[in-house]
């Protein structure tokens, strides 16, 4: 099978052909802010974007003769994980979406690009919207701001799947209790009971640890108040829970690698912070094994923050007493959507269809 994977951020656009899981090109086309200023949407960037797909394939000699497109999955409404096809449906709520992020072009550029070939398939997987908690988890202490989900689930769910493989003994993720952890700008922790996600925090909009860049879960009363202070215009509120927050609020940077070269410096400000952030990302991991009824198989931490041995040494030492801890430093999210195109287009994993709500 030959596959093209398209993962578009903030300020980049991944790409990657694969035959099977074998990655035969990866390049990333950066985009900067120069480049990006002619735009006043994220949507308006679509062409751009698939041109620049277009003429790094030819650059590198790569023939249009895939058999799946797999892009990135966009902020839809929540649904099941799993794979879906890319459709009339799904095309139209992402032109319109609820929440702005590049990651939205994803099913659009597969699509397209898609369309150009006899017989290819356009997929997505896992987007970050990936909704399957347990009812109660969905209940917060108001009826006005029910709980919702968006979080790491494309890198969550292949590390599940990773890890049951690497356990040699038959078991497949969907037999499992894990509790994973993604490490990165934002920090998710999900318990994932038996191949479904049931309890995960927000990520994105702020709920759990905080992390390098965002706020996390903040004492409500404050921000309230910080609301009515005249101090910050709402656009500077938000920054202030993602993006100058957590680390970046704290420390003026979100390097971990830095700040813990600073630490063995002497910094003892730094430690107290990174020391606390850890604290709550472990405090968090503790939460979720009461979602999985405290019978965790594993606890897996993965995502860039990973490859730190100071992060990571720490959260080992404080929740072990749970359950053994792996690591998988990074994040391939390139190999995680060739892995699901794959298995789709083998018939090992099933193709969902998007409906309308």
């Amino acid at each position: 099978m030959k596959l093209l994977t398209i993962n578009p951020g903030s300020t980049s656009t991944k790409i990657a052909v694969f035959e099977d899981v074998t990655p035969v090109l990866t390049v990333t086309l950066r985009h900067s802010v120069q480049d990006l200023k002619p735009f006043a949407s994220v949507n308006d960037q679509f062409e751009f974007r698939k041109r620049l797909v277009l003429e790094a394939l030819a650059e590198h000699d790569i023939s249009l003769d895939f058999d799946a497109v797999v892009g990135r999955g966009g902020l839809l409404r929540p649904i099941e994980g799993g794979v879906y096809e890319v459709n009339e449906v799904m095309l139209e709520e992402m032109k319109h979406p609820m929440r702005q992020h590049a990651c939205n072009l994803g099913c659009r550029i597969a699509r397209d690009i898609a369309d150009m070939i006899p017989g290819c398939r356009a997929l997505t997987a896992d987007p970050g919207v990936v909704d399957e908690l347990v009812d109660v988890a969905r209940i917060s202490g108001s009826p006005l701001m029910p709980r919702i989900t968006t979080w790491h689930a494309l890198n969550q769910r292949a590390i599940g799947r990773r890890f049951a493989a690497d356990l040699g003994d038959g078991r497949k993720y969907e037999d499992l209790n894990l509790v994973i952890c993604h490490l990165g700008g934002g920090i998710s922790v999900g318990a994932h009971r038996h191949g479904r996600c049931v309890d995960v925090n927000n990520a994105f909009d702020g709920e759990g640890p905080f992390s390098p860049e965002r706020a996390g879960s903040l004492p409500a009363g404050s921000l309230i108040d910080l609301c009515y202070s005249g101090r910050y215009t709402q656009d500077a509120l938000k920054k202030r829970i993602s993006g100058n927050a957590g680390l970046a609020a704290h420390l003026g940077t979100t390097d971990v690698a830095q700040i813990v070269k600073n630490i063995e410096a002497g910094d003892e400000h730094q430690r107290l912070v990174l020391d606390a952030m850890i604290y709550n990302v472990a405090k968090y991991i503790g939460s979720m094994a009461v979602a999985v009824g405290g019978k965790i198989d594993a606890i897996l931490l993965t995502g860039g923050i990973a490859h730190s041995d100071y992060v990571v040494s720490r959260i080992r030492n404080q929740v072990e007493f749970l359950a053994p801890v792996t690591v998988y430093p990074g994040e391939d999210e390139m190999l995680a959507l060739a892995a699901n195109g794959v298995g789709a287009l083998k018939g090992e994993i099933p193709v969902k269809e998007y409906t309308k709500a």
